[in-house]
Parts: C-alpha cells; sequence; structure tokens
C-alpha cells in the first residue's frame, strides 16, 4: 500500500445572491479558525494562492467570500476556478447560498440597503440580474444553503455542525490491479485493458511470481510499448484527476487488468500509484494476486 501527501489545505469559497447570508457564514467559519478574507477579487486568487504556499502550513483552512459585482468578474473567476482545481495541495469547496426573491427584498428593506446591482434603486431589479449572472456559479457549487426560512443564528449553526462534524474527505486515488479472467470489478471507475503488453507468464521461472517482484517488474517496464502506454495513460489521468476532485467525488477506483491479475496489471498498478502518490493520497491493491496459489497465472 502506498499513501501519498495528506497535507492539502481546505479553502471554502463563499459566494451566492447578495444578502442571503455570506457575513454570517464568513464568521462562522471564522470561529471555526478558518483564516478569513472578505470579498476577494477573483484577479488576486492566484497571488493568494502563492502567499499560502509560502505560509507553509500556517494557513491550512482558508475561507474566502467572493462577491460578484459586475459581468467583468466572471471571466477572472471561472479561470481562477478551473486554476484551483489543477492545484493538488488545495481542497476547494464552493459554499453558495440562496434565498427566494420576496426573503432578499424583504432583507434589503429591513436594512435599508441599495443592491449593489440595481442601477434604479429598486432591489427586485438588481436580484434578478444577480441571480442569471450566478446561475452558473451555482451549477460549480459543492454546498448550496437556501436560507429563506433561516434566521442568521441557523444559518450559522448549520455551517458549524457543517465543518466541525463532516470533516472535509481527501480525495484518493484508489489504483487496483485484477485479471480479466476473474471478471472486471464492479467498483472501477476506469478499466485500463494491458493484456497487449509482452507477458512473463510465458516465461516459466517467472510464471509462480508476481508483478511485486522485482524480476517481474522489470520484465514488463522494459518493452517500448510498456513506455507509450505509462506516458498516454499518466498524460490522460493528470488531467482527469483534478476535475474528479473538482466534482466533489471523494475517491477514483482505477483498474488495471491482465489475464491473471498476477503480472502486468500489478506491475503498472504499483507503477501507477507510485507515480501520483505525490499529488494525491494513492491506495493500492490487488484484487486477484493470491490466486496464483491455486491458479496458473
Amino acid at each position: 500500500m502506498s499513501t501519498g501527501s495528506t497535507n492539502e489545505t481546505q479553502m471554502v469559497i463563499i459566494t451566492g445572491m447578495s444578502g442571503a447570508g455570506k457575513t454570517v457564514a464568513i464568521q462562522s467559519l471564522e470561529d471555526l479558525g478558518f483564516f478569513c478574507v472578505d470579498n476577494l477579487p477573483p484577479t488576486l486568487l492566484p497571488k493568494f494562492l502563492e502567499l499560502m504556499k509560502e505560509s507553509g502550513n500556517k494557513m491550512n483552512k482558508v475561507a474566502l467570500v467572493m462577491d460578484l459585482r459586475g459581468r467583468e468578474f466572471f471571466d477572472h473567476l471561472f479561470k481562477a476556478l478551473d486554476d484551483l482545481a489543477e492545484t493538488s495541495w488545495v481542497s476547494p469547496q464552493i459554499l453558495f447560498l440562496d434565498a427566494d426573491d420576496a426573503t432578499l427584498v424583504r432583507r434589503y428593506k429591513e436594512t435599508r440597503r441599495f443592491h449593489p446591482l440595481a442601477q434604479s434603486g429598486l432591489p427586485l431589479e438588481g436580484i434578478k440580474l444577480e441571480r442569471e449572472l450566478l446561475d452558473e456559479l451555482k451549477g460549480r457549487a459543492q454546498l448550496i444553503y437556501n436560507t429563506s426560512q433561516m434566521k442568521p443564528r441557523e444559518l450559522r449553526e448549520k455551517i458549524i455542525t457543517e465543518f466541525t462534524t463532516n470533516k472535509k474527505s481527501i480525495f484518493t486515488v484508489n489504483v487496483m490491479s485484477f485479471g480479466f479472467k476473474h471478471g472486471i470489478p464492479i467498483d472501477a471507475d476506469l478499466v485500463f485493458d494491458v493484456r497487449f503488453l509482452p507477458n512473463p507468464h510465458y516465461i516459466d521461472h517467472m510464471r509462480p511470481k508476481t508483478g511485486l517482484d522485482q524480476e517481474v517488474s522489470s520484465y514488463v517496464l522494459k518493452w517500448n510499448e510498456t513506455h507509450k502506454f505509462i506516458e498516454k495513460v499518466t498524460d490522460l489521468l493528470s488531467f482527469m484527476l483534478p476535475h474528479y476532485k473538482r466534482e466533489g467525488k471523494a475517491q477514483l477506483v482505477i483498474a488495471i487488468g491482465c489475464t491473471g491479475g498476477q503480472h502486468r496489471s500489478v506491475t503498472l498498478a504499483e507503477y501507477l500509484a507510485k507515480y501520483f502518490e505525490n499529488d494525491y493520497k494513492t491506495l493500492v491493491s490487488h484484487r486477484d494476486i493470491e490466486r496464483r496459489k491455486d491458479q496458473t497465472t
């Protein structure tokens, strides 16, 4: 079993409708020990990430309010979110706060504030425009709270419960070897077939061994087609893994299959787990490796 670095920084990006409770949210997370920044422009997020990295582990829980005030912010925000998804040491989560129109209008009237997007000064005009602007961002959120029926105290309690009892799960890459003759694993998310690679099974003294043995793994890894496969599959996974992580997936099961699950698949599963261990928590398992005791590969 190979385990990579788990020292991820938890980042909560708070956004949503003006008047839906972002101030309460950021104050609640601050009470939980989060380093909080209110109304950070998306263009400054890359610089802020540099400062976080330079601090080492001093900023391992961060909350940012991104309060969008106009269309020009959106291109910067989505680019910043895409870049954030590619950052292996940060575990981002978007908390979107919403409320129905009538509630938001009432809150604006009670506070006597102007909606930032209401050019005429009428709250409903700004609310409708803001809702249109935020529609895509809402679709990318992992957490959506509708605060229409919530008092500030109730929103605070909900946030505290969420971020104290629901510890942010670390995205795990679980690499599994298997043999096709024993069936494809039902829990696999991605399956790669390596039966096209040269097979150590046909070399008598290697037959009883497995891909965990140095002689077998060296044999499997020495071929040009193996090098080409590794190049292509690592490039593909390097692209896919950050996107699975961004969507909130807790783990991804990558299954590597050969004929019997003893030699080639074991070697490649070990290689891939090792390859990604510096960027993700990686686990490696070999479903059919013990079958060699009773069957030939």
